[in-house]
């Protein structure tokens, strides 16, 4: 294509709503422009970028044996209330009514659709497996959309499901899934990550995330340098300490911390470590029960563990005016001595195997210190890792220590075994003849999310960095004095031909724009490789090059020009 014909809208500066560099990065090169919060039209350029994603995922969906689809986007509440996810899902979902007043929703997700297909459709294992994919805009009612497409309410994605007669069958059909994630990421050019997750709102038992590594990422992973363990936070375990519970040795005494309300600043005042400190979180969960989670002064709260230790479920942190009237103090000095025997108590493991300890009195201004389980207060009702890990912790696979890094969540797949199935009593004559409920799997990709996550992976102060696979243009001839000179424009005119003619993805500019004006539009938009034909150049028979990524610039004869690109291309 030539710049002439492409509608190519690039601005020197960002606008003051963007936050993430990505963000500032694609409205600048005209990848994306805003229509309302979290809101965005794909511009020609950017729909080059997303097309050329989607070509890839569905290139290796199709050779894992998946089938394309599409289902529609908006569908009916009754599918919905037979899983109760209709009330469950929150307000992330947009709810609608039709002309009759019927309930129906805008797709966050597809799983009740898909199977509402299968039960109608399949009925025998002979026709399993199954894996059924489509490529398709979501929409979910973010609370704060931001970050542009990282974070948008509506955006494209990627969803397959997965049919089989049995628990043997679904993981097959999972591997393929893992190794086809694998390949996309792969081939798409990035630093990428599969760590264990947690499986959230979609449900379901095994779970892995693929994660873009990226200093803007919201996630936190964990992985060990030493193994292919990786994890992210969320669900990475932090082992049992292996040293037991030393005996009491201090007695149990006040301290007067009138002003301290921190771990941190008690361990300051006391001249102490703060990992010798326990903090005590006060909670609420939706039946109404005060539930106190224990852990040491260094850690923090893993809120996805906590919620599935027994009898805990869904919480809520309690409020000032909770904590005051239960405790009778004011937080920043509460600790779990001589508090009513029916708050549930949940010490995380490092705790549970502490003594003389640290931590609030119950009483305004004061701690204790000294503090023993067994001898001042009884044991924890319960004992879980209810705490992030850090770096330095043992790696949960005995190989090493982990370490702590930042990613994007750009994929993600579930084994969802039969929780859709038997809530929607979808079932197949199984082998035996007996009716048998599908053995389900989900598999996600964020194909607009992958662009913003390429971008922040991939960027300097001249713009965009895109990889050879997801570039809008694999090549740009930039032809200087196009407008002035017969041979630059003959010359660049044939090599254009010839470019196209093998193959290669290839950008003319041929804008009558000042040279500097003409690089930094092809620097910003990312285009991997340039090649600039120019009136000194050609006296000589060369043509110039440099690749975006910080190559340095290489004279090369005209002649050579096309085998030069496409060595260069790869």
């Amino acid at each position: 294509m030539r710049t002439s014909q492409l509608y190519l809208n690039t601005l020197k500066e960002a606008p003051s709503e963007a936050e993430l560099t990505s963000h500032k990065l694609m409205v600048r090169a005209g990848l994306i422009k805003k229509l309302g919060s979290g809101l965005y039209t794909w511009m020609p350029l950017g729909m080059r970028v997303l097309r050329k994603v989607e070509e890839i995922v569905r290139d290796e969906m199709n050779a894992a044996g998946a089938q394309e689809m599409l289902m529609p986007t908006i569908q009916p509440a009754e599918l919905w209330q037979e899983t109760g996810r209709w009330a469950l899902f929150g307000p992330q979902m947009l709810k609608i009514k039709d002309r009759h007043e019927r309930d129906f929703c805008f797709g966050p997700t597809h799983e009740e659709v898909i199977t509402d297909i299968a039960r109608s459709e399949l009925r025998s294992y002979k026709q399993l497996p199954v894996n059924m994919y489509q490529v398709q805009v979501k929409f979910r009612d973010e609370i704060r959309p931001r970050f542009g497409v990282m974070r948008a309410r509506e955006f494209v994605m990627k969803d397959a499901y997965s049919f089989d007669a049995d628990f043997a069958g679904l993981q097959v059909s999972y591997d393929k899934m893992y190794t086809a994630y694998s390949n996309i990421f792969t081939r798409l050019g990035l630093k990428f990550r599969a760590v264990a997750a947690d499986t959230g709102a979609i449900g379901g038992d095994g779970s892995h995330e693929f994660q873009v590594l990226a200093d803007a990422g919201e996630d936190i992973l964990a992985y060990a340098p030493d193994s292919d363990y990786a994890a992210n936070v969320e669900l990475a375990e932090a082992l049992a300490p292996v040293t037991p519970r030393a005996a009491a040795a201090e007695a149990l005494r006040d301290i007067d911390t009138p002003k301290q309300t921190t771990c941190e600043a008690v361990a300051e005042l006391m001249g102490i470590g703060i990992e010798r400190t326990v903090k005590l979180i006060a909670l609420v969960n939706n039946d109404g029960k005060f539930i106190v989670a224990l852990l040491r002064g260094d850690h923090s709260l893993n809120e996805v563990k906590l919620g599935k230790v027994s009898g805990v479920g869904e919480f809520r942190f309690a409020t000032e005016d909770e904590i005051r009237a239960r405790f009778n103090c004011p937080p920043g000095f509460l600790g779990p001595v001589g508090i009513d025997a029916d708050i549930l108590v949940v010490a995380d493991r490092s705790v549970a195997v502490m003594s003389d300890f640290v931590c609030g009195a119950n009483k305004p201004k004061f701690h204790i210190a000294g503090v023993n389980f067994g001898r001042d207060l009884p044991e924890p009702n319960a004992v879980a890792d209810i705490r992030n890990v850090v770096s330095g912790d043992p790696s949960p696979d005995g190989k090493g220590k982990l370490e702590l890094c930042r990613g994007i969540e750009v994929g993600h797949i579930f084994q969802l075994r039969t929780k859709y199935s038997e809530a929607m009593n979808a079932t197949f004559v199984g082998e035996d003849g007996q009716p048998k409920f599908f053995e389900m799997g989900c598999y996600g990709i964020g194909v607009s999310r992958i662009v913003a996550a390429a971008i922040e992976q991939n960027y300097d102060e001249r713009g965009i960095i895109f990889t050879q696979a997801m570039a809008p243009f694999a090549i740009a001839v930039v032809a200087v004095g196009y407008h002035r000179s017969e041979a630059v424009k003959a010359a660049a005119d044939q090599l254009y031909a010839d470019l196209k003619a093998v193959g290669v993805d290839v950008l003319l500019d041929d804008r009558n724009e000042r040279p500097g004006s003409m690089f930094a539009d092809m620097e910003l938009i990312g285009i991997p490789h340039r090649i600039t034909i120019g009136d000194k150049g050609l006296a000589d028979g060369m043509v110039e090059y440099v690749a975006r990524a910080g190559g340095e610039m290489q004279k090369v004869a005209l002649a050579d020009a096309v085998s030069f690109a496409r060595k260069q291309l790869g």
